[in-house]
This record gives C-alpha cells, structure tokens and sequence, in this order.
C-alpha cells in the first residue's frame, strides 16, 4: 500500500479543483479560510472546509457563487466573501461584533440589627444609637449601584400575635423612613413585618418565669434584618 503524506493528500485534492502545486504552496503561506459547511458554499473547499485559493491568494469560485451567496456564507461568524470579495461585501458586515460585556452578579448582603439597639422595648421610634446605625449603612449603599432593599422587623413571643406583627411592621417602616431621609430611593426599599413568627431563641428561653429575665433572653428574637442587592460601582 503506497502511503501519501498529507501534503501529497493536499496535492491531489487541489488537483482535481484544478489547482497547481504552486497553488498550494501560495495558500500555505496564507492564513487558511475556513468556512462553516452549513448551507451552500459558493467557494471551492478542501476536506478541512478551508476554501481553495489561487497562485495570488485568490478563491476559487464555484458556479453557485453570487454576491449574496459570499455574504451569507460564515467564516469565523462572518461572511466569507469579507476574507474572499470584500469588495462586494459592505465593510459594515465585515466587523465583527463587539462583545457586551457581562453584567456585574448582584451581591446580596444581609444585615442583621438588634431592634433593642434600634428601638427602646416595645416602640418603635428609633433610637440615637439606631439612627447611627442606619448613617453607617446608608454610607455604605454609597458604594453600590442599589438594587432592591428590604427591611423585615421580627418582634419576640411576649404579647399577642397581633400586636407583634403591627410592631414589626411599624419598625420595617421607620427603618425605611429614615433611609429615604437619607437620600436612599425610597421606591427600592420594601418593607415586611413577621411578628414574632420567626424567632431565632428557639426552646433556650422556655421556663422562665421572671418577665425581666425573660424579655432579657429573648433579646435575639428583637431585630430587623436588612438585605441590601446591588452591585459594586465601578464594575
């Protein structure tokens, strides 16, 4: 069996395109045109879809060739007649596309504030060292291009289910007051009471009797959890 080298292989088949052996040698020395095989090819192709060119580097047309044809024929996502007849094809569609780039992922912080630290027990009316707080986070929001902010109030088990829920709410909402006070976009910032659905203490505090060192061991129910989403500025 006579083996052929993979030059001899590229000689016989630009042969049969009716190319010469110089042919080939040009169109080594040039980049290669490949070309998406999907739909018809108006330029004579090699095994490799690499579209045959002349001693000058020129493609071999096939009679199906058409200004149309070499525009809608792909060669690295565009037309193959902008490597081959870029004469005939607008530049404007020989560009390529820009990539968009990605957008920034979201961040999402969660903060968690002791509604104790932010409200004396039982109001909701906040506090200085609440009002500090809040100037802390509104200094950070400076940083991130703000998405969403939502402020849920949590109340502990002391009282009726009623009455906690109408305290959380009304502690989300001067969270929320407070911020837009601060030129935060009071239109990004939803406000949701759980009252005292979801407390943290779990079992630790049953069986105290005392009401002080009950509302004592409760503490961590009392809060308002803060999630802020947005992205970093300057990404």
């Amino acid at each position: 069996m006579i083996k052929h080298t993979k030059k001899h292989l590229m000689l016989l088949a630009f042969a049969a395109a009716g190319l010469s052996a110089s042919a080939v040698q040009a169109a080594d020395a040039v980049t290669d045109i490949v070309v998406n095989p999907a739909g018809e090819i108006p330029y004579v192709i090699d095994a490799r879809n690499v579209v045959a060119r002349s001693d000058f580097g020129l493609c071999w047309r096939t009679g199906y060739w058409t200004p149309a044809a070499a525009e809608q024929a792909l060669a690295n996502d565009l037309p193959v007649g902008c490597a081959c007849d870029s004469d005939v094809i607008e530049a404007a569609k020989c560009a390529p596309v820009a990539e968009t780039p990605a957008a920034p992922p979201a961040v999402a912080q969660k903060i968690k504030l002791s509604a104790d630290a932010l409200f004396d027990f039982d109001k909701a009316v906040l506090k200085p060292t609440g009002k500090q707080m809040l100037d802390e986070l509104a200094t950070k929001l400076d940083q991130i291009n703000l998405e969403v902010i939502l402020a849920v109030g949590h109340t502990d088990r002391i009282g009726s289910a009623a009455y906690n829920q109408r305290l959380s709410e009304r502690r989300a909402a001067a969270v929320k007051t407070y911020l837009a006070n601060k030129g935060v976009p009071s239109q990004a910032i939803y406000t949701e009471g759980k009252g005292k659905t979801q407390p943290v203490t779990g079992d630790k505090c049953n069986g105290i009797k005392n009401r002080k060192a009950l509302i004592s061991c409760l503490q961590p129910d009392r809060r308002v959890e803060i999630e802020v989403i947005g992205t970093t500025k300057g990404q």
